[in-house]
């Protein structure tokens, strides 16, 4: 629900009533039904705030809660129609990224923080939510995050987030230099990185030597020995022929 409204001075104020609620007392004759609304206001040009508005009725709880708004705004520095660089808040169990976007991009956010960039007159920007949805945490992380944002830090270039880019898509060994992979550094002693492993050309060239030496020489059949005739007697019989 987003309606415009004029200030005293005539500049124009856009009422964004994030969630309503109904909220209950019990006392001793029985419960005071009462509403809570959460409500952002912004002149869409760096202004915003923020306020919870109590009442008997839906109409006035608004009311209450843009009269808060009006009384609570902050001023953040914008880069245009973005913000100058990311940032993180948590409020609660609520937290809130945002991050710049390129022009023509929108506000790509839910409808908590989606109330806070329009308002605040952010038109390209990414914001993403984590932990409890409860959009009242929601919209005072989101206005944590915008008031921590500073005017100094301007988006990189685009060359700059090239060169990261590519960077990225290099190996690791590459980009660390012409040494081995850090897990493959000798560990201990002077912190020293091992050697760089040899081709595997010079690896095959070294090996094939060796296994050569290694292999048995071919059997070569020896020449079998010839059976010893028996000697004969030298002892001659004593008488001669007789």
């Amino acid at each position: 629900m987003t309606t415009m409204t004029e200030r005293a001075s005539g500049d124009e104020l856009s009422e964004h009533v994030v969630h309503i609620r109904r909220v209950a007392k019990v006392v001793k004759g029985g419960r005071n039904l009462r509403f809570n609304a959460m409500v952002v206001v912004g002149d869409g040009q760096g202004r915003v705030g923020a306020g919870l508005g109590k009442g008997q009725a839906v109409p006035d709880a608004v009311r209450n809660g843009a009269n808060v708004a009006r009384k609570s705004m902050v001023s953040i520095p914008l880069n245009g129609s973005t913000v100058h660089h990311s940032v993180s808040t948590s409020f609660g169990a609520s937290r809130v990224i945002i991050r710049p976007a390129a022009a023509g991009a929108g506000v790509i956010a839910g409808g908590a923080v989606r109330a806070v960039m329009e308002a605040a007159g952010v038109r390209d920007v990414v914001a993403k939510t984590h932990g409890s949805r409860n959009p009242i945490n929601i919209v005072k992380a989101a206005l944590q995050g915008l008031q921590q944002l500073q005017g100094e830090h301007s988006p990189l270039p685009d060359a700059v987030l090239g060169e990261r880019a590519s960077a990225r898509r290099e190996p690791a060994s590459l980009r660390r230099g012409d040494g081995p992979p850090r897990g493959q550094q000798r560990r201990g002693g002077s912190g020293a990185p091992a050697p760089a492993p040899a081709p595997a050309a010079a690896v095959a060239q070294a090996q094939q030597p060796a296994a050569e030496a290694e292999q048995p020489a071919p059997a070569v059949d020896e020449p079998t020995p010839a059976p010893a005739e028996p000697a004969e007697a030298d002892t001659l019989t004593e008488g001669g022929d007789g």
